[in-house]
């Protein structure tokens, strides 16, 4: 019975596989309604799913032959389970599986004593729960728009809950384990199978799957040296979750929107290079247009009539006398005069230093004292002839505060340029600063130096 039911089953598989792919999607120029932009990200898909499956259990595997089983005869018995799935990648996702069900076996092995002890076996799976890997084969297809059947593995590693309860030959029910009935092991469940897009985000499963408990008392007889498995084999439903609008990662294949987006580019391309070769012909017809009224006026752009090397189209100064040096409007330059020397003599010198030694203010003011005018007048008529220019820097002793000593020694400098200025000396021509108590020539702490750093300086350039 457990070999006509693989057989079965697979048949079955086999042949909704082919039907399927003779449903696939051909390729057209349409536009694919799950075209994705590529490089959009998986905010553009479905990525989480749910799904739910019944089906047959069953200690016969199609790796094995039941001569390697606990018990020789492999019943079948209904299981069902469900799972959450996150697509990670298009064919690549975890899924969380969650398994219920019983599985039944008559015929125990013989054993050393070459007794059967058991007559049958009944093993109730409490619960299962695993986390796997689920990597779709077929859904990045060169060959079609859109793959209906998506072929898909998986393998994972989890807690499985089960009780097993055991005939023995003389038809009494026992525990395997009276202690703690209930057992915790391992498994590995490996499978394969294939999904049938039967709606947008809803597929149809089918799969077989081998689940390799890490135990030999699954079927509550330790046979031989091997742990115990089981097969599974179901059919189920799976429901992409989010936006209808979207399409389901799993179930997308990248190859036809890279397609999409390249015919859409092509055709882009042909509309922008058809506009430019509009613009470039009408382009070309204004720049002939250009090029007949540019000609008129060549002959005004090569024509230099005065020869000075400017075209009289730019030329601003016409008729401009041979050997005249011009600059680029034509125009005659201006002739550069030479540097005038000054030069300071002996006798100027010496009209500053009378103005500084006699010069005299009140005490505490910036107010000229009437013996310092007759050396002023002097240096005044000198810089009126000679155009000199002239610096006074007004200092002070360290008596006072800065602030004050600051201001009086502006104020006295200030005091001689307008003197100056009201016997005739450009203004211009001479500059004023204080600088208070700073740069002292002298001690401040005796009579005589304070005296010497209350002073003016003056440079004549």
């Amino acid at each position: 019975m457990a070999i006509n039911l693989k057989r079965t089953l697979l048949l079955l598989i086999f042949t909704l596989n082919f039907a399927g792919l003779f449903a696939q999607n051909t390729d057209s120029l349409a536009l694919n309604t799950d075209y994705i932009r590529p490089f959009s990200g998986g905010a553009a898909f479905r990525s989480w799913s749910v799904g739910i499956h019944a089906g047959l259990m069953s200690t016969s595997v199609i790796t094995s032959s039941n001569s390697q089983l606990g018990f020789t005869v492999a019943n079948v018995q209904y299981g069902y389970g469900g799972y959450i799935k996150k697509q990670l990648l298009p064919s690549f996702g975890l899924q969380a599986d969650f398994m219920m069900g019983k599985l039944n076996g008559d015929n125990a092995q013989l054993n050393p004593a070459g007794i059967s002890p058991y007559k049958s076996f009944t093993t109730a799976i409490n619960y299962a729960g695993s986390l796997s890997t689920n990597f779709t084969l077929a859904n990045i297809n060169w060959h079609v728009v859109k793959s209906t059947v998506q072929p898909f593995i998986t393998a994972g590693v989890g807690l499985m809950n089960y009780k097993p309860v055991l005939t023995t030959s003389a038809g009494v029910v026992v525990d395997f384990n009276k202690n703690k009935p209930n057992l915790n092991e391992l498994y590995v469940p490996i499978g394969a199978g294939f999904k049938f897009d039967i709606a947008k985000g809803i597929n149809l499963e089918l799969a077989y799957q081998v689940n390799f408990v890490y135990s030999g008392n699954f079927d509550g007889y330790k046979y031989g040296n091997t742990n115990d498995k089981f097969s599974y084999a179901h059919i189920g439903l799976e429901f992409a979750i989010g936006k209808k609008s979207k399409p389901q990662l799993a179930a997308h294949n990248p190859v036809s929107s890279m397609r999409q987006e390249y015919l859409s580019g092509i055709q882009n391309a042909r509309d922008e290079f058809k506009a430019l070769i509009d613009s470039e012909k009408n382009r070309n017809q204004a720049l002939q247009q250009q090029v007949l009224a540019q000609n008129t006026k060549l002959t005004q752009l090569t024509t230099d009539s005065d020869g000075d090397g400017v075209p009289d189209f730019y030329d601003k100064c016409p008729n401009t006398p041979a050997g005249i040096k011009v600059d680029g409007a034509g125009c005659p330059l201006p002739v550069v005069k030479p540097e005038e020397k000054i030069i300071i003599t002996e006798a100027d010198k010496s009209v500053v230093n009378e103005a500084i030694q006699n010069l005299q203010f009140a005490s505490g003011t910036s107010m000229l004292s009437d013996a310092s005018y007759q050396s002023l007048d002097k240096l005044a008529k000198l810089l009126k002839d000679k155009k000199y220019h002239l610096k006074l820097a007004g200092y002070t002793d360290a008596t006072g505060s800065a602030a004050l000593n600051l201001k009086l020694s502006k104020d006295r400098a200030e005091a001689i340029k307008m003197y100056l200025v009201s016997k005739g000396a450009d203004p211009a021509s001479i500059q004023t600063e204080g600088y208070g108590k700073a740069n002292p020539i002298a001690s401040n702490k005796t009579a005589t130096g304070r005296k010497l750093n209350r002073r003016v300086e003056f440079s004549l350039y």
